[in-house]
């Protein structure tokens, strides 16, 4: 009879679905995030699956010897997950010199986040996101990695004192086993509901969800779950009642409910949003549950279909889906700019099994000390181990030099940068002027003048049209108040400079409810202009047409309104910022002192201003510049011909 240590590697069939379901959800969602905008619960589908796997090798190890290794865990973890790592960044880096600079931008903190397993707090630090970001980082996926290894970590030394718990109290194997067991189930429950718990309660009252998404502790809940599920059923060392359920199962009832499961997971992929809070109260939840679900079923039919096997094409998507997790993503930022996306598609996919197929059956097998797996041929480390190696060093030649050239940061966040600047400035001198205005004298009125007054400059801006003007009746001060987020910053220098009597007030990620609060603050204080532009709308929460509603409420009589719609090119028509634009086209129709300047319709016939970025902002580009205050100047014309709020 076989030991359970012995078989402690055994491959389990239709595990490898399992992996495949995740992968195929994650990739959708990055390749085409409007067709599964939840799809990024793939990554819960392989920490559930890599916690359940993990701690069934850890019963099974225990059951075998009443120990646990704790240092050649590590050892197995390091040699699974680091080479890969490793291969990824040395073949990213010299392909990042296809693209804009821009992708470059910081790439040493990136590179050094992704292989310190540091990524998702570093994206905290620097408010990353997937959806979110001007220029992708290259090695954002590397987050889940970080989560993954802290759990190896931290799990693996709890595993460790366990089991020397455990044995310092003698008994038979059997019993020891199924205390270290009962023991494991108890902490996994308690450490997964203290993760579940913590997400809920952090969560609670966020615009921007990334740094609980991102987190090791709010976001460790699903490796607890699987492990808590491998308490209950195992690998080699299994329960009776699991022993007992295998042998008279069949096969057909374990195959549907895997189907099912497969099918709620897609489901929840359709359905779910990144923005959400519900997503993170229980979205992820139920993710972690069906891929439970479809753990669970796929070990019942690996029982009742022992001599069968997967098919090749199966087992081959499972063994290279990690490698193919780290290269999908830099792979397809850096394509998608060089072509349309169904080519950046095809290509990351081919290239991205390549490399993955190189990296699974020849150089990580070799650094392990085994042999390399090419077709037939076995060759062993030292017939391949010198061109690979020379291959490494050249890579990591050209990785080095990249990093050493590039950027510190993007054209659009120095453009961005100099805006807030410059806007900090403006707020100053204008605070500056307010304060001597309080404490000086009135100046004394001056005779009328004798000599001939010259004429007044031609003006062909909208004060030509402002014939209907009400600033003086309302005491408003003249002019154009502009209220924008940060593509109005890139573009904040031209903007004013272009716009007669204009002062522009903008920030990044500012929401509706934010220019709000800017808009009351100015009218308050008599400094919100006869017009007022509202640029904003990229960043539109859920609550868009309530805060929409109070800035036509609240805005004081005497006043005429411009919206701007916003444009995104990735934004789909369930968008909130679609939505947001869709709406605002409606209001000239009901408030006739509402005008819309329309650049969610403008921005898209010139789509070279957005080619290499992030479809939102143009900063940078003059071409954008222009076409941006034209349409300003254009709607506040017509602006000018409508009468003001009564």
């Amino acid at each position: 009879m076989v030991s359970t240590h012995a078989r402690k590697h055994q491959r389990i069939n239709w595990f490898s679905l399992v992996r495949i379901t995740g992968l195929i959800l994650v990739l959708t969602y990055h390749f085409y995030p409007d067709a599964l905008a939840g799809g990024f619960i793939g990554v819960d589908v392989f920490f559930a699956f890599s916690g359940f796997l993990i701690t069934s090798l850890m019963i099974d190890e225990f059951a075998s010897s009443q120990d646990f290794d704790l240092l050649g865990f590590y050892r197995r973890r390091f040699y699974r997950i680091v080479p890969p790592l490793v291969l990824s960044v040395l073949v990213v880096l010299p392909l990042t010199l296809l693209v804009s600079p821009d992708f470059r931008a910081g790439i040493g903190q990136q590179v050094t986040a992704a292989l310190g397993f540091v990524t998702n707090y570093f994206e905290i630090a620097t408010g990353g996101s997937y959806e979110t970001k001007f220029i992708p980082h290259l090695f954002v996926h590397t987050w889940s990695l970080a989560v993954e290894m802290h759990f190896y970590v931290l799990w693996g030394a709890f595993v460790f004192l366990l089991a020397r718990f455990v044995r310092h109290f003698g008994g038979r194997p059997s019993a020891l086993t199924v205390s270290f067991r009962m023991g494991l189930a108890l902490f996994a429950l308690v450490f997964g509901g203290g993760s579940i718990l913590l997400m809920n309660l952090q969560a609670a009252g966020l615009t921007e969800f990334s740094p609980v998404y991102f987190s090791s502790l709010t976001h460790g809940f699903p490796f607890f779950i699987g492990a808590l599920l491998a308490t209950l059923t195992g690998i080699t060392a299994r329960p009776y009642w699991f022993e007992a359920l295998g042998r008279r199962a069949n096969a057909w009832w374990p195959a549907l409910l895997m189907l099912a499961a497969a099918a709620g997971l897609f489901g929840l992929g359709r359905w779910l949003r990144f923005d959400q809070l519900s997503t993170y109260q229980y979205g992820m939840l139920l993710a972690v549950g069906l891929a439970c679900v479809m753990i669970f079923a796929a070990r019942v039919l690996h029982e009742a279909t022992l001599g069968a096997t997967e098919p090749w094409l199966v087992s081959f998507l499972a063994d290279t889906s990690y490698s193919m997790y780290l290269y999908h993503w830099p792979l397809f930022v850096i394509f998608s700019h060089l072509m349309p996306t169904w080519q950046a598609v095809l290509v990351t996919i081919g290239l991205g099994l390549v490399l993955s197929s190189l990296s699974y059956y020849v150089i990580e097998p070799i650094i392990a000390g085994r042999a390399a797996k090419i077709g037939p041929w076995r060759p062993r480390g030292w017939v391949l181990g010198v061109p690979i190696a020379l291959l490494a060093l050249a890579l990591s030649g050209i990785g080095v030099w990249t990093v050493r050239d590039a950027p510190r940061q993007t054209a659009l966040q120095a453009t961005l940068e100099v805006g807030g600047l410059y806007q900090d400035q403006d707020q100053l001198g204008a605070a500056r002027s307010q304060i001597l205005a309080v404490s000086a004298p009135k100046p004394k009125a001056k005779p009328a003048a004798t000599a001939p007054a010259k004429p007044a400059p031609k003006v062909t801006d909208y004060r030509a049209y402002n014939q209907k003007s009400t600033a003086e009746k309302h005491d408003i001060p003249a002019g154009v108040s502009v209220i924008g987020d940060s593509v109005t910053l890139g573009t904040r220098q031209y903007l004013g400079a272009h716009v007669a009597e204009s002062t522009v007030d903008a920030e990044g990620d500012r929401t509706m409810n934010l220019a709000y609060n800017v808009m009351m603050a100015a009218q308050k204080a008599n400094t919100l202009r006869e017009f007022v532009v509202i640029a904003i709308g990229t960043n539109a929460l859920d609550d868009y047409a309530a805060q929409t509603a109070k800035v036509i409420k609240d805005l004081a009589p005497g006043h005429k309104l411009v919206f701007m719609t916003p444009y995104n090119r990735e934004a789909g028509p369930d968008w909130n910022s679609t939505k947001l634009g869709e709406l605002e086209r409606k209001l000239p129709d009901k408030y006739d002192w509402i005008t819309i300047a329309d650049w969610g319709q403008v921005a898209p016939t010139h789509p070279k201003l957005f080619e290499g970025t992030d479809g939102v902002h143009f900063a940078g580009r003059r071409e954008g510049d222009i076409l941006f205050a034209q349409l300003v100047n254009s709607a506040l014309i017509q602006a000018a011909k409508r009468p003001a709020k009564k």
